[in-house]
């Protein structure tokens, strides 16, 4: 039972992440990497002040 967590900054709407799951689940599934029942993805929202890169110093 893989799940696929994706951290990002927050913004995205559901519908942009829905297509992405979705676009995952099938990857997954049409590469028989596990069957699409099996698969969740997890979105883990950030907030902008809690995101740091060396692209931002």
């Amino acid at each position: 039972m893989p799940f696929v967590r994706i951290q990002l900054k927050e913004g995205r709407t559901a519908e942009q992440k829905e297509t992405l799951a979705q676009e995952i689940i099938k990857t997954m599934d049409a590469s028989k990497f596990a069957p699409k029942e099996s698969v969740s993805v997890i979105f883990e929202d950030m907030k902008q002040e809690d995101f740091y890169s060396g692209k931002n110093m």
